[in-house]
């Protein structure tokens, strides 16, 4: 979370304080058997290359379960993101029963607006988020039954 790349479309990059944190957020979320984060593992090479699950996020006033990633820049434009974002939302739906879950993306961020794409999600909103433009993208579990069944 120091990388520059890693965290461009983020509040910036982190301290080794301020990653300790989200750590902690992290693991307490998984102690209180809340929907949280998984590590992504790199299968050729056994490393790790980020995460990629949900966050729990406030929009608007309104309590929000967001599916986000960030990868090492080493492992973009693979279609990792797309892979972990896409059984990210599979495990929310079938397994979790979530309603719902969406995808904050800052409008300049092309590669992360077509992984929500490609993940069935479509434009909710545009709002405000921590200071930044962003787009709120979303789908719900009707919706993803219909592309399922189709």
């Amino acid at each position: 979370m120091a990388n520059p790349d890693f965290m461009r479309f983020s509040l910036g990059v982190y301290s080794r304080e301020q990653t300790a944190a989200f750590l902690d957020k992290v693991i307490n979320w998984q102690g209180c058997g809340l929907p949280t984060q998984f590590a992504v593992i790199h299968g050729a090479d056994n490393r790790l290359i980020g995460y990629c699950g949900f966050l729990h996020q406030q929009v608007d006033a309104t309590d929000e379960i967001e599916i986000a990633y960030r990868l090492d820049p080493d492992y973009w434009s693979r279609g990792l993101a797309t892979e972990g974002a896409t059984a990210v939302r599979d495990h929310a739906f079938r397994n979790l029963k979530l309603t719902r879950v969406i995808s904050l993306i800052h409008p300049d961020n092309l590669p992360s607006r077509r992984v929500a794409e490609k993940n069935g999600m479509t434009v909710d909103k545009k709002t405000v988020f921590r200071g930044f433009p962003t787009l709120v993208y979303a789908i719900n579990r009707e919706r993803w039954l219909k592309s399922r069944a189709a």
